[in-house]
């Protein structure tokens, strides 16, 4: 298994992985390849695909503001969870965050998602009882 950086020419296989993960929250805009390519060309530091067999097997987006790190879309493939792939893609999302001084990082999982939320709450990820998530549709056509 190697990890590296995701590039746009992974578009296809990360999409098709992540259409293929339950639990994951899709948008038709922002997870177009239009919406990804401009994500990672803001983001080219931190973002990781895992690969095994030439093919991609795992996948993290993550982002930041300059203050905070955001982790969006991360999934592993079913036959290939249990072995380390995402703690090792999360691992690569910290790393890459502390290169860029970033002291915080921060992710929204669906609260029915429980396969998710014990990964996340394994790897110390703390759940937040104090905040209240919102947000707001500005484009009509992102559905």
């Amino acid at each position: 298994m190697k990890i590296k950086l995701m590039s746009i020419e992974d578009y296809d296989c990360v999409h098709q992985l992540w259409e293929n993960t339950e639990g994951m929250g899709m948008r038709s805009l922002d997870d177009s390849f239009e919406g990804i390519d401009k994500f990672l060309k803001r983001n080219p530091t931190t973002n990781f695909v895992a690969q095994a067999e030439n093919k991609i097997i795992g996948v993290i987006l993550c982002g930041h503001d300059g203050r905070r790190g955001y982790i969006y879309h991360a999934a592993v493939s079913t036959d290939y969870r249990g072995r380390g792939i995402g703690r090792a893609l999360v691992n690569a999302v910290v790393d890459a965050l502390k290169k860029e001084e970033i002291n915080k990082v921060a992710l929204v999982v669906f609260s029915l998602n429980n396969l998710g939320n014990k990964f996340w709450q394994a790897l110390g990820f703390n759940k937040r009882n104090d905040l209240v998530y919102r947000n707001l549709s500005i484009n009509e056509n992102n559905i």
